[in-house]
């Protein structure tokens, strides 16, 4: 048995499809932007990967602030949420990730069964109006690697992978996302030293 495993970790990672888990950072991984950063996997393929953070709100921007930027019509209930920090690449751009409830035909990507992300100016439209999706989560900009990036950092344990949860991004509040995510799969947060499981 210790033989097998031996060899099915030798397996190239890149065979392996992220699209839909999420990756929790490690302790110690070095980029401040991604500290306790849990990242929601949108697509993963041998030509790069893109993910949205899910648990670090904006401090610079609001619901209410981009509505009204945008001059698009406002709901109490949709300016009280939080815009969420996705990445660093693209910060200008918007992503919605929602409930399956909403598609826009052209632009709407299923993700999962019960995640979707879509990211044009309709969706704001809708929520707005209050007739958007029941479960959504706003986010500027996206966290992208490039062919290879991924699987190199998570091979010098920069990341853990655990399945994607439509409870974990949508339903808890932000600062308990990441230790939830740990404890997908039996982790707790003390038990992660600082050099995120290097030898």
């Amino acid at each position: 048995m210790r033989k097998a495993a031996a060899m099915q970790d030798r397996t190239p990672l890149a065979t392996t499809d992220l699209t839909g888990k999420m990756l929790i950072a490690m302790p110690g991984m070095g980029d401040p932007r991604f500290e306790h950063s849990v990242v929601f996997m949108c697509d993963h393929s041998d030509e790069g990967a893109m993910g949205l953070i899910v648990n670090k709100p904006s401090g610079d921007v609001d619901m209410k602030a981009l509505l009204a930027q945008l001059d698009v019509a406002m709901s109490p209930d949709v300016t009280s949420r939080a815009v969420h920090f996705g990445g660093p690449v693209e910060m200008g751009r918007g992503f919605v990730l929602h409930s399956p409830d909403y598609a826009s035909a052209m632009t709407t990507l299923q993700v999962r069964d019960d995640i979707s992300m879509t990211a044009t100016l309709d969706i704001l439209e809708e929520l707005g109006r209050g007739t958007g999706p029941a479960q959504w989560l706003m986010a500027l900009g996206y966290s992208g690697w490039g062919p290879g990036q991924l699987e190199s950092e998570l091979a010098q344990n920069g990341w853990l992978v655990c399945d994607a949860s439509a409870r974990l991004i949508f339903d808890l509040p932000d600062v308990e996302k990441w230790e939830a995510a740990l404890e997908t799969l039996g982790v707790a947060a003390l038990a992660l030293s600082a050099e995120g499981g290097r030898a």
